[in-house]
């Protein structure tokens, strides 16, 4: 099964790819690492982002999408763009989509009877957090 994790930060969804076979992680290189909005206030340009994230899911076979939740209010609460994005990609039928907070990724990494060095995977530093979220996931199961 693949999953993808996602990070909401600003206009840009970061995203990171991963699939648990035979025991073994696999991290596919994802063609583009984030899928960016300019105007979140234009219905044209939503849609086309949930038309091009919808489409990379299906490039990769990603069944599962795990979203790395943010606060609804106080110092660290998501912008609005952000809840705009999270719900296109809420509302894409072929795919499950779960929204994990920051407390349950940190749990599931501290739990984790795996140890992986981010700086092994071979992503980009911006995906870290996607990353976890993913990882974090499947260390749940």
């Amino acid at each position: 099964m693949r999953v993808c994790g996602v990070e909401l930060k600003g206009n840009d969804a970061i995203v990171c790819v991963m699939a648990l076979e035979n025991g073994l992680y696999d991290l596919p290189q994802l063609r583009v690492q984030r899928l960016s909005i300019t105007d979140a206030g234009d219905a044209e340009q939503v849609k086309k982002f949930q038309f091009s994230f919808k489409k990379l899911m299906e490039d990769y076979q990603v069944e599962k999408v795990v979203i790395k939740g943010r606060a609804l209010k106080g110092k660290f609460a998501g912008g609005p763009v952000g809840f705009k994005l999270e719900a296109a990609i809420q509302l894409i039928d072929e795919l499950d989509v779960r929204i994990v907070s920051g407390t349950f990724v940190k749990t599931a990494l501290a739990k984790s009877q795996v140890g992986i060095d981010f700086r092994d995977t071979g992503l980009k530093k911006f995906q870290q957090t996607a990353f976890e979220t993913v990882f974090a996931d499947f260390e749940t199961k």
